[in-house]
């Protein structure tokens, strides 16, 4: 079995499961939940359209000798410094972050280099910092939050370079 096939089967299980629990919380549950989750849907789907679409045209505009440059198997540690502040400095949801992400790796960017950017994109991105995190927490727990986060996307590569190309 594929690791996508087992990744799919668990996801439309678990779609299953909560769909049975709230069929079996009774009728307004589960037309609550079916109303509000094609609502979710519906509003998701443009979404990872344009994110798609959008970094086709990050493809376009960015020399692939750029990204195998800075972020190239051969780029090493430098590469994957780069590839953190890179992610840390992306703006946008998921479907940009990992878009770019994928894109890079297409471009022939290193696959511990784009790991790094994704979790440097998962855990900094400035700009959810800035709007999100320190309005509603107390700014010193932010900033030592992404203190003490620092090392993850290093590690995250690290493994990455040990495990080889996945």
């Amino acid at each position: 079995m594929s690791a996508a096939l087992f990744i799919d089967i668990l996801l439309w299980g678990s779609v299953f499961g909560v769909g049975l629990i709230a069929f079996r919380r009774g009728p307004p549950v589960f037309k609550a939940s079916l109303r509000e989750g094609s609502m979710d849907f519906i509003n998701i789907v443009p979404r990872i359209a344009l994110g798609v679409i959008g970094s086709g045209y990050i493809a376009a505009i960015i020399p692939q000798e750029v990204i195998t440059g800075w972020l190239g198997p051969n780029s090493g540690w430098p590469g994957v410094a780069t590839a953190v502040v890179a992610g840390a400095a992306t703006p946008g949801g998921p479907v940009i972050g990992f878009s770019i992400g994928t894109v890079a790796l297409k471009s022939g960017g290193g696959v511990p280099q784009v790991v790094a950017y994704v979790v440097a994109w998962a855990l900094f991105a400035f700009q959810r910092v800035i709007l999100w995190e320190i309005p509603f927490m107390p700014a010193r727990f932010v900033w030592f939050r992404c203190a003490v986060s620092i090392p993850f996307p290093f590690v995250a590569a690290a493994i990455a370079m040990v495990i080889g190309k996945p």
